[in-house]
């Protein structure tokens, strides 16, 4: 075995024990052991995307060297690498671009304990990455719902205390109908490690048994995940957890942890039923149905809100909508274009975060749209970063978010049912993005207009904030980058998923 192989094993514990150590830290100390941990898993994940790609096949690493079925598995191919880099690489800018409003708004004596959820998420998101194990993705299934869970309530006002407790309850329900499935599934196969589960079901799918209870465990594991992810109308926790918590627990829950329950039913679709089984099964088809359902009541809702913090949560409702809606067409080219949006909405959803955040610094730290009227002025670098996330939202060309709507076109074009219902609902959604990300655009370069004032409005120059203005400029080169060459991610997403299955 090489010793790159080696690397997602040690990444997981790596992020695993430095919770702990963090406990035991200075507030300053756990930063800097969080930034370390981040930034060497992010160079040990792009090490083994090189082997892997080099390889050109997928490996498992045995934990104890025990086989199948008493031994737990992990399973490391060119997507599994390529996401656990990319997650890495979206909570650094996060964490990054949310230095400041930590400081001020986390208690010194826990800003340790900040550091503990954020190492203990890390480590559940790569966990879920890259598990080979049912079982061991339910754990870690309920370590990121606590990590995330005291990421929101940690600023402790009212608001995030009833967030955190929505949050909470929806996640539980969400977590208990994904027991329930594997444990039926469980009772189907007598596995747990996902490629002796799949033998299994590939052999009852065939003798046609147990058909019924196959389709409840998988409906179970569907709809628990999809409740945990925010898909509509299962979103009611969500304007609030990322509205009012801080700034870098914003960015990372709403890039971030939606989408590693999005990547475990990924592959519970390829690796533990069988994607063709699953189109089989008729489920997608309501996944179909609830992700136009979100896209088109997610950015009503956005419509609807005077607060740019939340309206930026409720495009989020939106834009899970488009990735069910791409599972739900049941084809590999809509898994793709959902897995591309994955990637842009990550990339997207914390620009626009942190791009808000020095619009509202420039405002009086109001995040009412009045008291934004003129703040690009205020702040030229985040008006500009906001603009282009709002452009990638709308689906502008350059910009990730025109590939990703591209994609899901391509991908309906030729289906005998879905095709006109989706294009349909693209060309609504683009519009409802528009009408309320561009009135957001408007606002912030509208001149404050002659007797009104700003309430403690100033202008913040890039300078005032390096660390926010560095996270600025990156997001902004990452999203040029995913809009402008979208080819070799494409590429890697398909070989990704033919070594997936």
């Amino acid at each position: 075995m090489d010793f790159v192989q080696n690397f997602p094993f040690l990444s997981i514990i790596l992020s695993l024990f430095s919770g702990p150590l963090s406990s035991v830290l200075s507030g300053r100390w756990a930063k800097r052991v969080n930034t370390a941990v981040i930034v060497v898993i992010g160079c040990m994940s792009a090490a083994t995307l090189g082997y892997v790609m080099n390889t050109g096949e997928a490996y498992v690493y045995t934990m104890g060297h025990f086989p199948a079925p008493w031994g737990n598995e992990i399973r490391v191919g060119v997507l599994e690498a390529a996401m656990a880099l990319f997650f890495c690489v979206i909570m650094f800018l996060s964490m990054l671009g949310g230095i400041r409003e930590r400081e001020e708004e986390i208690e010194e004596g826990k800003q340790n304990l900040y550091y503990v959820m954020v190492n203990l998420l890390l480590c559940s998101l790569l966990a879920l990455i890259y598990t080979n194990d049912l079982f061991t993705a339910y754990v870690f299934v309920e370590i990121n719902t606590i990590s995330a869970c005291g990421l929101i309530m940690i600023r402790q006002n009212g608001r995030t205390i009833e967030a955190a407790t929505r949050y909470m309850i929806m996640s539980l329900l969400g977590s208990g109908l994904l027991l329930l499935g594997i444990c039926f599934l469980y009772d189907l196969t007598g596995h747990l490690l996902m490629s002796n589960i799949k033998e299994q079901v590939g052999i009852l799918a065939a003798t046609g048994s147990y058909h019924i209870p196959l389709v409840v465990s998988l409906g179970l594991m569907s709809v628990g995940l999809a409740i945990k992810s925010a898909l509509y109308p299962f979103h009611a926790w969500l304007p609030d957890a990322y509205g009012y918590s801080t700034l870098s627990s914003a960015a990372i829950l709403s890039s971030l942890v939606s989408k590693g329950y999005i990547f475990l039913l990924i592959k519970i679709f390829y690796r533990v039923i069988g994607f063709e089984i699953v189109g089989e099964s008729k489920v997608i088809h309501v996944l179909f149905v609830f992700g136009i359902i979100g896209m088109i009541m997610g950015s009503l809702n956005a419509i609807k809100e005077d607060n740019i913090r939340r309206m930026i949560a409720f495009s989020s409702v939106a834009q899970i909508g488009y990735i069910y809606m791409g599972f739900g067409l049941g084809t590999a080219e809509g898994v793709i274009a959902s897995i591309y949006h994955m990637v842009s909405h990550s990339a997207t959803k914390s620009l626009l975060f942190v791009a808000a955040s020095g619009l509202t610094d420039a405002s009086g730290k109001s995040p009412r749209y009045r008291d934004l009227t003129g703040a690009a002025y205020r702040n030229r670098l985040a008006g500009v970063a906001f603009t282009v996330g709002s452009l990638s939202m709308v689906g502008m060309p350059v910009f990730s978010g025109f590939i990703s709507k591209l994609l899901f076109a391509q991908a309906a074009i030729g289906h005998r049912f879905k095709m006109l219902p989706t294009l349909i609902a693209l060309a609504i959604s683009v519009v409802l993005n528009a009408i309320y990300f561009m009135k957001t655009v408007i606002r912030i370069y509208t001149p404050v207009p002659a007797g009104m004032e700003i309430s403690e409005g100033r202008t913040v120059p890039a300078r005032e904030q390096p660390a926010k203005a560095l996270a600025l400029i990156c997001f902004i080169v990452l999203n040029l980058i995913l809009g402008l060459s979208s080819e070799p991610v494409i590429d890697l997403i398909q070989n990704g998923l033919k070594m997936f299955g």
